[in-house]
């Protein structure tokens, strides 16, 4: 599945309407964003049951704010409508897979449960 592009329109549906959605708030005019696009279009390929999304922080500055996004690229996942990563930096390809497997192994069940004490 290739990377969709996230705006303030149609977040909702996407992050509402699927499982597993990996988000990268993103401008052109980063470095640092322009080199990790490959690595994250790359397993967008790779993980098809896996929602890759980008937001480009110049064009949805209001949707940037709202997260409190200060420094790009900004990686967010957010597995069954929970945000369970939101860190700044790009990852090389291994660090990239090496979360995306820790995230998929997570137990939602668990971290509703601590998210709600």
């Amino acid at each position: 599945m290739a990377t969709v592009t996230v705006t303030k329109d149609n977040f909702n549906d996407v992050v509402g309407n699927n499982d597993f959605v990996v988000l990268d708030f993103w401008a052109s005019w980063c470095g640092p964003c322009v080199r990790f696009a490959p690595t994250f279009e790359a397993a967008s390929e790779t993980h098809e049951d896996i929602v890759f999304g980008k937001i480009d922080t110049e064009a949805e500055q209001e949707l940037a704010a709202t997260f409190g996004i200060q420094s790009i690229p900004t990686l967010m996942i957010v597995r069954d409508k929970t945000v369970v990563y939101s860190q700044p930096g790009a990852l090389p390809a291994a660090a990239f897979e090496d979360l995306l497997q820790k995230a998929r192994d997570l137990d939602m069940d668990k971290v509703k449960e601590d998210a709600s004490e």
